[in-house]
């Protein structure tokens, strides 16, 4: 199969698929309108494909335009952003950051930890003595 034909085949795929769903949301809207076109059609599938297929392309058209129209209507610098984010970004080699840190002492905590620290060697200490005088 051709490449040409299988992109052309998934193309009407979306197409017809875009137009189902049109016709699902304009059949909720109005029910009698919807029912009267597709009983016109009746079992003629081929018939029934083309319509949809002409309604999804007229959905996409009608999608792009109002992207585009958004779009137009953003400030500068999110209209460069969104725009490079359809192009393809080529970087030569990977960034790399370099970060230092530095360590965040607090002085009271550091003093607490040495006063408890010195009271502590104190408590063994003492133990020690208290078993030696035991033996």
């Amino acid at each position: 199969m051709n490449t040409d034909t299988l992109l052309e085949l998934f193309q009407k795929g979306y197409r017809v698929t875009l137009g189902a769903a049109s016709s699902a949301v304009e059949a909720v809207q109005d029910p009698q309108r919807t029912a009267d076109e597709f009983s016109a059609i009746g079992t003629d599938w081929a018939r029934l494909a083309e319509k949809l297929e002409v309604r999804g392309a007229l959905t996409e058209k009608e999608a792009r335009d109002f992207v585009e129209g958004v779009s137009s209507q953003l400030p500068e610098p999110l209209r460069n952003m969104s725009s490079s984010l359809h192009s393809p970004v080529v970087q030569s080699e990977p960034r790399t950051v370099t970060t230092v840190a530095t360590p965040v002492v607090d002085t009271e905590l550091k003093a607490e930890v040495e006063s408890l620290t010195t009271e502590l060697i104190a408590m063994r200490a003492e133990i020690e003595s208290l078993k030696q005088q035991k033996d």
